[in-house]
């Protein structure tokens, strides 16, 4: 079903991981070290990393910041730290999801397959919001709905799967508030209830990106007590 890369140090994590996503079908390559990792992905061109955070040497976080400087593969970060900054730090760092070990097949297959989904052909998130105009064009921000491009000033911006498919959704409706859960819903397409965090961590990073002030952001606005909207804008 998928091409799944596991960048695991621990033998026998790594071992039960590749044998639960064996079993459901998908095909695995391992590697025990982020930077057998890294070589690994060059060669294997995965559809997603799976990623443990504590790897010697080079840590997950910096596999993982490695890996978004030239590449928009999905990345699920699944690990035993389950303190709340950790879990900030690493969706920070551009992971698409974080899964907390101990955590059974059916839990990780969920969360594969609602990555998957977002990347598959035809599933972006205009699929399932009111129809808009292929390119818009608002301030210096193109976005082009057919080849799923999206620049800034001319320059081409590349997101990673998240972060494309959250401004597609929230750019469809203008002014629109939508909570947290909501987005996990309709954007991450969680059928379950989810942790808001991984959408808080998304807006950052995309927001990064498109706007000219992070702080002051235009584009992906924060409605105290509510969630997020895009714009309006003037």
């Amino acid at each position: 079903m998928a091409r799944v890369l596991l960048i695991e140090d621990d033998a026998a994590v790594r071992k039960a991981v590749t044998l639960a996503l064996k079993r459901r079908g998908h095909e695995v390559e391992t590697a025990n070290s982020g930077e057998t990792g890294i070589l690994v992905l060059e060669r294997y061109r995965p559809d997603l990393v799976m990623l443990d955070l504590m790897l010697p040497n080079m840590s997950g976080l910096e596999v993982c910041r490695r890996i978004r400087e030239s590449k928009q593969v999905p990345i699920i970060i699944i690990s035993a730290r389950d303190d709340e900054v950790d879990v900030v730090v690493g969706l920070s760092a551009g992971a698409d999801d974080y899964i907390t070990k101990p955590a059974n097949g059916e839990v990780i297959e969920a969360r594969i397959q609602a990555v998957l989904r977002r990347v598959a052909p035809g599933s972006s998130a205009h699929a399932a919001a009111p129809q808009t105009a292929e390119v818009e064009s608002i301030r210096d921000l193109d976005i082009d709905r057919t080849t799923l491009m999206v620049a800034k000033g001319g320059t081409h911006v590349p997101l990673a799967p998240s972060e494309l498919k959250l401004l597609l959704f929230l750019s469809a409706t203008p002014g629109r508030v939508y909570s947290r859960d909501q987005l996990l819903e309709q954007v991450w397409e969680y059928n379950f209830h989810g942790d808001v965090r991984i959408v808080d961590a998304c807006v950052q990073r995309l927001r990064v990106k498109i706007e000219d002030n992070p702080r002051k952001p235009v584009f992906v606005q924060t409605v105290r007590g509510f969630g997020y909207r895009f714009g309006p804008v003037e």
